[in-house]
């Protein structure tokens, strides 16, 4: 198998980690340069059909897109550690928690970095009120998420789950903006510095 990947976006960013924490070191990790345009070539269009990172290119010559996809795939693959539910009860706990992540914390830090970082401007016309709503939204969402880890040592259950790895992901790329989590958030700032020291965590980071 082959990973497309590229070292400074936050997607995938959540598949190396989610690699890592799995022990999953036999697959081809092939670089590509967003900035640089490479996700756009042709030669890759044709293997992904669109110009979006990472992709997993399996040994058939399927190539599945989407991060969670793919570490879907990859746990069906790899078995354990169990990241997405060892149960029908815990499956749902999980979806409903990797739901809330992508929605209410990932999605707005990404277009808040999108919008507002100097470098994105390359990518595309940027909308400063775009940023600063969707930043906003995402300390909201922090908020309720750390009433959550008040009561749980992580997100969705009492282990790591890819609930945990889309979210930290997410939150770790406002750093290129040098945005955090409000300190006052102590449940959820105790839960990132937790994520962070973990070894998976130096695995899924740019060099």
């Amino acid at each position: 198998m082959k990973l497309y990947d590229c070292l400074r976006a936050p997607n995938p960013r959540r598949v190396r980690w989610f690699m890592a924490e799995k022990g999953i070191d036999d697959v081809e990790i092939v670089t590509l340069s967003i900035m640089g345009g490479e996700h756009k070539s042709a030669e890759y269009r044709a293997k992904a059909g669109l110009s979006h990172m990472p992709a997993l290119e399996l040994d058939d010559g399927t190539v599945i897109t989407e991060s969670v996809a793919i570490c879907r795939y990859l746990e069906s693959v790899y078995p354990e550690p169990n990241l997405f539910g060892r149960d029908p009860k815990e499956t749902a706990i999980i979806e409903m928690w990797l739901r809330r992540a992508e929605l209410m914390v990932a999605t707005p830090i990404m277009q808040g970095v999108r919008h507002s970082h100097p470098g994105m401007a390359a990518l595309e016309a940027q909308i400063p009120e775009v940023a600063t709503y969707n930043l906003e939204g995402a300390k909201r969402s922090l908020k309720m998420l750390d009433r959550r880890l008040a009561e749980s040592a992580f997100i969705a259950t009492d282990r790591v789950t890819i609930a945990d790895v889309v979210t930290v992901a997410s939150i770790d790329f406002g750093r290129m903006i040098k945005w955090r989590p409000d300190p006052e958030l102590a449940h959820v700032n105790r839960w990132f510095d937790t994520m962070l020291e973990r070894p998976a965590a130096k695995a899924g980071m740019a060099a």
